[in-house]
């Protein structure tokens, strides 16, 4: 370890800056963001720091930099073009004791300035050592996209009950509190904009932390169409928290990939004619695991509102008095058409998508053909791989054109991503040589003409 990690109070502390530039303004910008009293040595300030030194937010002293007495600045940094000058100032800060920071200098450092995660008063560092500063910005871009913005005010949160909490329980009873708050229900109220029920809830739990078991919860989360980049951050986080994971057949590896490690796994996954375990046994599961006292993750592909059967589940769930969350996800229709560079909506083409199940029930299904065989709209439609058949005849007998183009989308938004074009007329003996097996979206309109010049992800 080149340099000790360390957070410096500088708070109404004089710093120096010598140099008024871009990078500089960078500087100058952090120390401020830290309360201190900032002095800027250059003989010209950029436009920004002309305005903050007419605010009287910085101090300007419009010299070249001197064999100056340093001893009044308690952080020094050098942020100029000229060598000579930085290796100066540097040079004289370590000999009065100064840290001093000079930028994409490390040898002339005694401190490093990190890429910073700013959630205050929670606060993270990256730093590579000054061996490579974009990838030190890389890894906060990662950090920031697992630590949502409210954790600053979690940790004022936590900080308003530490003492009253200190005066209740024991050492060890206070860590497995905190515990309990920060990684449960509690926590996630307070995240999602709901203090005073946190607060209450934490005082319950405070005035019960003897003889109350902890409760359980359930995360009802949409997976998406099969991208992991493509889940949201409170999905992620809630991923990481699960004891036990209850997940579909459409829940693609890599988003699988991103629960708890720890996390128990139970596939509880359908196919058109094989439910491997049916939604009742689905639901009870969920109330089972949950009064067990565990953290459920419910993960479904999509998102669990459209197709999913989440408001089944969230009924069952309410009825019981089990507390849950519903997080949405990028739906398989949006992320596929988006993938297969198909809008679903066009000014020229479509000003209204319709979203229909094409789930067989005794051979047939029973829908709306007429409304479906508008013009002027989007059908998108789900789970129809085996009645596309079915569905392409209705639509014609209905009035839709056999020449209506017709797009079907398999494994949607991953590598092995495949689109097959065609008509209403033509797509059923396309995908029948094509030998699709996985469930897929149709995707049905004249939008689909213009995949073959908006199709980026198999150029990209």
């Amino acid at each position: 370890m080149n340099f000790l990690p360390i957070f410096l109070n500088i708070r109404n502390q004089p710093g120096l800056v010598v140099g008024g530039g871009i990078i500089a303004a960078r500087k100058i910008e952090l120390l401020l963001r830290a309360q201190a009293i900032v002095t800027v040595i250059a003989p010209q300030l950029t436009e920004e720091l002309t305005e903050w030194a007419n605010e009287g937010r910085i101090i300007h002293q419009a010299d070249n930099f001197e064999l100056t007495d340093l001893h009044q600045y308690r952080v020094v940094i050098a942020a100029t073009n000229d060598k000579a000058t930085n290796e100066q100032v540097s040079t004289l800060a370590q000999e009065q004791g100064i840290p001093v920071n000079v930028v994409d200098q490390p040898h002339l450092c005694t401190f490093i300035m990190p890429s910073i995660i700013d959630r205050s008063p929670v606060q993270i560092a990256v730093s590579t050592g000054g061996a490579s500063p974009v990838l030190a910005r890389l890894l906060r871009t990662r950090l920031e996209s697992v630590i949502p913005a409210n954790y600053g005010k979690l940790a004022e949160f936590v900080a308003s009950f530490r003492d009253k909490v200190k005066q209740h329980l024991s050492f060890n009873e206070r860590r497995r509190f905190w515990e309990k708050v920060l990684q449960g229900s509690i926590a996630e109220s307070l995240l999602t904009g709901h203090k005073d029920a946190a607060t209450k809830a934490l005082e319950n739990l405070l005035a019960n932390s003897s003889t109350t078991s902890e409760q359980g919860e359930v995360y009802l989360v949409g997976g998406g169409p099969g991208d992991p980049d493509l889940l949201t951050f409170r999905a992620l986080r809630l991923m990481q928290q699960a004891d036990v994971v209850l997940y579909d057949r459409l829940v693609s590896d890599g988003v699988l990939n991103l629960v708890r490690f720890e996390a128990e796994r139970i596939y509880v996954g359908k196919a058109p004619t094989n439910h491997v375990v049916p939604q009742y046994e689905i639901n009870n599961l969920l109330i089972k695991l949950a009064k067990q006292g565990k953290r459920v993750l419910r993960l479904k592909g999509g998102d669990p509102f459209l197709f999913g059967r989440g408001g089944e589940e969230i009924e069952t769930l309410m009825d019981e008095g089990i507390p849950f969350q519903v997080v949405p996800g990028v739906t398989a229709a949006i992320g596929s058409s988006a993938y297969a560079g198909i809008p679903l909506t066009h000014r020229d083409h479509a000003q209204s998508c319709m979203f229909v199940t094409g789930h067989l029930k005794d051979g047939t299904m029973n829908l709306n053909w007429t409304a479906l065989s508008q013009p002027n709209q989007t059908v998108v439609v789900y789970m129809g791989l085996r009645g596309l058949p079915i569905i392409a005849q209705n639509l014609i007998k209905h009035g839709m054109p056999p020449n209506k183009p017709a797009a079907l989308i398999q494994k949607a938004t991953t590598p092995e991503q495949q689109v097959l074009i065609g008509t209403v007329e033509t797509l059923p003996d396309i995908v029948t040589k094509a030998d699709i097996k996985l469930s897929s979206i149709i995707i049905i309109g004249d939008v689909v003409k213009l995949r073959e010049k908006l199709d980026w992800f198999t150029t990209s």
